[in-house]
């Protein structure tokens, strides 16, 4: 007796199961799952072999294919691909013995041209003779003169230009006051300190010199090349700047000698009859004025043409040697005849010169004793009876002689330092005067007085512009005619010459002047005269106007030198702002570059103080050269097979000690001065790193952090990181199109958003096919990779891999990835779109496989669902909320996500919840309590929500989606059979079917095939998410159709769970009965009221009765279904929901209800992030 039944998806009709902790069963395969088993035979492994082995060795003849060097054709001309190269590649080859190689001579040129085109290989830029002969031939530009070869050698091109550019302002106009201010001592230290870090930056600047062709760029070219373009860009505009307030620094001391010793008339703001702060801004004033006109007219003669200056070289050097000479040649007169060089002292006072023609207070005369021109500077009257200052009265009036000579024994009272305050007076200190202290300082105007407060720092950055322009001789690399041979020796020669000079100045200087003469900084005391010109033999005026002429020299070889560094740094391209510096006139003059210098330079002038702009320079200079030094230091350490210098008197102790030197002068110099510096120099060294051009020269930069990369992966070897350090190292795996681009371009976007824990990214893609047919197609999606990587601004590394099949190419990014200890702890992959659709059920199959594959590697697991919805770096979302439903542990990935994402801009504004799920037994107010408390230990703000869902029966509609389900599993089995397999399985189903009938009884539900002869093409359908009033399509000509009872109306509440679509070959007209019945007896085995349809079965034996389903699979689509339903209810309008990802089964044959099972998860879900973890945990309470 048989019953009919009706099947309802209403919750009043339930099927009772045991489903105690039903929530979990869904994830019951992460006990147990293993990674996928190799598969393969041993000939498939040998032809991989092969295979590899040919790749190798095309990959090692491919390295020459790709040296191009970095783009520049002046570096890589004469060598590999060369045009010259390939222009005579047809010669190559020909009547020579060579026929071995001639498959290589589109990439390898013969020895004997290369070495042709080494021999006539020119990388110089254009120099200042190639501008004067460009300048002269503008009239005639159809004739062009063939480049002269550079004829230079080291005495005029390197010994003579470092003299000159040493020598300067400060020799003339302050060393005398650093002897009396510092004493001998005191400043022979700081000579020597300067001058010992100028000559070991010397020693390291003629190692780099000497390793290869440095063309004209002097010091930005060394260290740009051996630093790197970031560090070469920074130094290189912190060496521009030095040598522009160098510029600065000359032309404020030709206006200081012009105003104050030659012409002192001539000031526009007159300074007589003004005292203190009112002279001092007199002062200052006529220094920027004539400054500014002075600059005006440096300017105008470089714009007009480097020729002149060039020209004037020469005379502006010879001022400087006759001046020096002079020099020496009074302080030998000294010892035989000492000059005339009176200073007049009021007790130990020294008096300005300029008030009075007399020294002393009275003179006798015949009429008498009659008052002076001092008397009366100190008096109310001219009358001996007049009221005067009591510190006049009490002293007296002596005169002493300024330069006694270098035999007088004078060193020993100028041996140590006397520092002043601003303003203190300046007196002979082993001299007493009766001097109350308690009175006041009056008639201060009449003393000579202390301009500037003095400290041995001071005196530190006032010299250390006296001993740079040691660069000048690398400046002129291009027209040296063996500049490895003429930099070392003439740079390390006039280091050695000026060093002694200075030295023995210091001495010699101590021993022949007194000390109030030496500390008189502008020769108030000694009539307005240049101390160190009254020094000089046969005139003073020859120290006036040679030190003038010298200065003015100077001055026009910083604005010549600034404007073609600063071309040169423009036109290497690595500061964007800087571009339009890199063009100029017709014939090279940097015109722009000569302008910014100009104003650069103005700023200079408007300090108006010497004293002032000299620390500025010295701290552009001393990093240039603490740089410098680094960059030797590094090459040497480092042992980089091209550092090969042919100057051999170095080592790398040395340069660490110059550099040491260099930081400690800046220190010294001025500590403010120096952070700045550093701060200027920093900030453009980040604007190169963010915005700059990539360049690559082989610097040692490059080097170090290869061997730091090095020592940093040895220690990550040691042991996988603490808990506390863990962060995602991610590996990205993104398909990609028949033209190389990349299919999922937000799943970088996401990769940018989930990078605030700053750790490693791997952007990977596969390619099917072998490497030696693939090598182009692999470089153009790698170029597609780095080039989207850099559109969303991920920073990491790209990798192409190629094999013979997707599903090993992309197992081969999953081991190979990473390098020792920085390796990959998680895998980000989209959700394969389409994977219902018959030609895209291998693409599911690998997704399964790699979710195995990490499971088994103890990978982290992150998979966005629907990833064309997720936003792009440029989106905000001002509101909304971030759900993380925490069904499992899994380390603490689903609380550390969010909290990354958060991080970001995109998702800064989104509200963080915790959804978890309660069982029946469990204490639904206690886990709330609970995980308050873990979430605040863990310093995350969210609010949490406990979900509770008790045990409930399995509706008629889970057991509808199983159905379908297994039906499709069982049609994707049987979906590759061969024509005879399929009319072999077709038979054998038919006969099952026609006995299973014979059996049963007939019934009022009746399934009804129509087949045809020819199967049909293979197709699968998208099974039904929901019950529907009738059967899904099925592709002709194979029909099922349900034929219900007369009694039984159709109707969503009782529609029947719809059969697969089917493939079969059957002789036409035959049509198979089938019913599904109820036992009338029943069965013990099953729950009462439970349905036991046991009459039909498919044509490919799929089994389909309900009491037949697989019940770990009933369950599992009741899990899904409602978690799914409460994920709906509490989440629908989430931003992003993060929800645990249930392992695969152990068993392969049930992949493809493991897919169904998340897209039920998932279902109605517009952005989800599925995750699993790595079997660690990776988040901590603990500090």
């Amino acid at each position: 007796m048989s019953q009919r039944f009706t099947v309802s998806k209403s919750d009043d009709v339930r099927l009772p199961v045991d489903i105690q902790g039903e929530v979990n069963l869904l994830f019951e395969g992460d006990k147990c799952s293993s990674g996928a088993e190799a598969e393969g035979d041993d000939a498939a492994v040998a032809e991989r072999a092969e295979s590899a082995a040919a790749a190798g060795k095309e990959a090692w003849t491919s390295t020459v294919v790709t040296l191009k060097g970095d783009n520049n054709p002046k570096e890589s001309s004469p060598f590999i691909n060369s045009s010259d190269a390939a222009a005579e590649k047809s010669q190559q080859y020909d009547g020579k013995h060579m026929a071995l190689f001639e498959e290589e001579m589109d990439t390898s040129p013969m020895v004997s041209s290369l070495l042709s085109s080494l021999a006539n290989y020119s990388n110089l830029p254009q120099g200042s003779k190639e501008h004067e002969e460009a300048e002269n031939n503008e009239a005639e530009p159809s004739r062009k003169k063939p480049v002269k070869a550079p004829q230079l050698g080291t005495l005029m091109g390197v010994y003579l230009p470092c003299i000159q550019n040493i020598f300067g302002v400060i020799l003339f106009l302050r060393m005398t006051w650093l002897v009396g201010i510092g004493g001998i001592i005191g400043t022979f230290v700081i000579v020597f300190m300067c001058c010992t870090t100028t000559m070991l930056t010397a020693i390291s600047m003629s190692a780099i010199a000497t390793n290869g062709v440095v063309p004209a760029g002097g010091s930005y070219y060394m260290i740009s090349r051996s630093l790197g373009p970031e560090f070469g860009g920074a130094v290189g505009i912190c060496f521009y700047l030095g040598t522009t307030y160098a510029g600065a620094m000359y032309i404020l001391g030709a206006i200081e000698l012009l105003l104050i010793y030659i012409v002192p008339k001539a000031a526009i703001f007159p300074l007589e009859g003004l005292e203190g702060a009112e002279a001092e801004a007199a002062l200052l004033n006529n220094m920027r004025v004539y400054g500014t006109i002075l600059l005006t007219s440096m300017a105008t003669v470089v714009f007009v043409g480097v020729k002149y200056v060039n020209k004037l070289a020469l005379v502006f050097l010879a001022c400087v040697i006759l001046s020096i000479l002079a020099v020496y040649a009074g302080v030998i007169k000294t010892a035989v005849d000492p000059p005339e060089f009176p200073v007049c002292l009021l007790g130990n006072r020294t008096l300005v010169s300029k008030s009075f023609d007399v020294c002393a207070k009275t003179v006798e005369t015949a009429n008498g004793t009659v008052t002076t021109q001092l008397w009366r500077m100190f008096c109310d009257s001219p009358l001996l009876n007049a009221t005067c200052d009591k510190y006049f009265v009490a002293n007296n009036i002596t005169k002493i002689q300024g330069i006694p000579g270098v035999t007088s024994g004078l060193w020993t009272e100028n041996l140590f330092a006397t520092y002043y305050e601003k303003g203190d007076l300046i007196a002979r200190i082993n001299m007493e005067s009766a001097e109350d202290v308690d009175d006041p300082l009056t008639n201060a105007n009449r003393y000579v007085l202390a301009d500037i407060t003095s400290f041995f720092t001071l005196l530190v950055g006032i010299y250390f512009p006296s001993v740079t322009g040691i660069m000048a001789g690398s400046n002129r690399s291009g027209d040296l005619r063996d500049a490895q041979k003429s930099i070392p020796v003439g740079t390390i020669a006039a280091i050695t010459t000026t060093s002694f000079v200075y030295m023995s100045s210091v001495i010699l200087f101590g021993a022949c002047i007194d000390g109030v003469v030496l500390r008189d900084k502008f020769g108030e005391g000694v009539h307005g005269n240049l101390v160190i010109g009254t020094l000089a033999w046969p005139s003073p005026w020859v120290i006036v106007i040679g030190s003038f002429f010298s200065t003015c020299g100077a001055g026009l070889q910083s604005l010549t030198g600034a404007p073609r560094l600063l071309q040169a740094i423009a036109k290497d391209g690595i500061v964007p702002a800087l571009r339009i510096f890199g063009h100029g006139k017709a014939n090279g003059e940097p015109t722009w570059s000569l302008l910014l210098t100009a104003l650069i330079c103005e700023t200079g002038i408007l300090i108006a103080s010497l004293d002032s702009v000299a620390p500025i320079l010295s701290m552009f200079f001393l990093m240039c050269y603490m740089f410098v030094n680094l960059a030797c230091a590094l090459q040497t350490l480092l042992r980089t097979p091209n550092w090969r210098p042919r100057f051999k008197f170095y080592h790398w102790t040395l340069s660490f000690l110059g550099m040491s030197l260099c930081l400690t002068l800046m220190f010294l110099c001025s500590w403010y001065y120096a952070i700045v510096a550093m701060v200027i120099a920093g900030s453009i060294y980040k604007y190169i790193e963010f915005a700059g051009a990539e360049k690559e020269w082989g610097d040692g930069i490059r080097g170090l952090s290869l061997s730091a990369a090095r020592y940093a992966l040895m220690r990550l070897e040691e042991g996988p990181p603490h808990t506390k350090n863990w962060r995602p190292q991610l590996l990205v795996l993104v398909s990609v199109d028949a033209e190389q681009n990349v299919e999922q371009p937000r799943l970088l976007s996401l990769t940018n958003q989930l990078k605030a824990g700053k750790g490693l990214t791997i952007v990977g893609t596969a390619l099917v096919g072998t490497y030696l047919d693939n090598y182009e197609h692999s470089q153009k999606a790698e170029q597609a990779l780095r080039k989207l990587m850099e559109t969303e601004k991920v920073k990491g590394f790209s990798q192409v891999t190629v094999s013979s099949n997707l599903r090993d190419a992309t197992s081969h990014l999953l081991q190979a990835s990473g390098l020792g200890g920085l390796k990959h702890n998680a895998v980000l992959v989209s959700w394969p779109r389409n994977w219902k659709q018959g030609d895209e059920h291998q693409t599911w199959r690998n997704f399964v496989e790699l979710v195995r594959e990490t499971t088994a590697a103890h990978l982290a697991l992150l998979v966005p669902k629907n990833i064309a919805a997720f936003p792009s770096n440029g989106e905000r979302f001002t509101e909304g909320h971030i759900d993380v439903w925490w069904i499992v542990h899994d380390g603490g990935m689903l609380m550390l996500l969010p909290f990354l994402l958060r991080q970001h801009k995109v998702w800064r504004k989104c509200k963080m919840r915790i959804f978890t799920v309660a069982q029946m037994d469990d204490n639904s107010i206690q886990m709330k309590k609970d995980l308050t408390t873990f979430l605040y230990h863990l310093r995350i703000d969210a609010m949490v929500e406990v979900v509770e869902m008790h045990d409930g029966d399995i509706s008629a509609y889970t057991y509808e989606k199983t159905l379908v389900m297994e039906q499709r599993s069982q049609m994707l089995k049987q979906i590759n059979l061969t024509k005879t397999e399929r009319e072999r399985e077709i038979q054998s189903i038919t006969d099952s079917s026609r006995g299973s009938i014979r059996r049963k009884n007939p019934a009022s539900v009746t399934t009804q095939l129509s087949v045809s002869e020819e199967p049909p093409e293979e197709k699968e359908e998208k099974p039904e998410e929901e019950s529907k009033s009738a059967s899904p399509p099925v592709p002709p000509p194979a029909q099922v159709q349900l034929i219900h009872d007369n009694t039984t109306p159709t109707s969503p509440a009782t529609a029947a769970p719809p059969p697969a679509p089917a493939e079969v070959a059957q002789s036409p007209g035959e049509q198979v009965q089938m019913t599904w019945t109820e036992k009338c007896d029943g069965d013990a085995s099953k729950p009462a009221g439970a349905a036991t349809p046991c009459g039909i079965k498919d044509i490919f034996n799929m089994k389909p009765e309900w009491e037949n389903l697989n019940q770990s699979n009933v369950r599992r689509m009741h899990t899904a279904l409602r978690l799914n339903e409460a994920i709906m209810k509490k989440s629908s309008e989430a931003k992003l929901v993060l929800l645990n990802m249930p392992g695969p089964p152990k068993n392969r044959t049930g992949d493809e209800n493991y897919m169904e099972f998340l897209e039920v998860l998932t279902e109605g879900l517009n952005r989800v992030l599925l995750v699993r973890g790595g079997g660690r945990e990776v988040i901590t309470i603990y500090s």
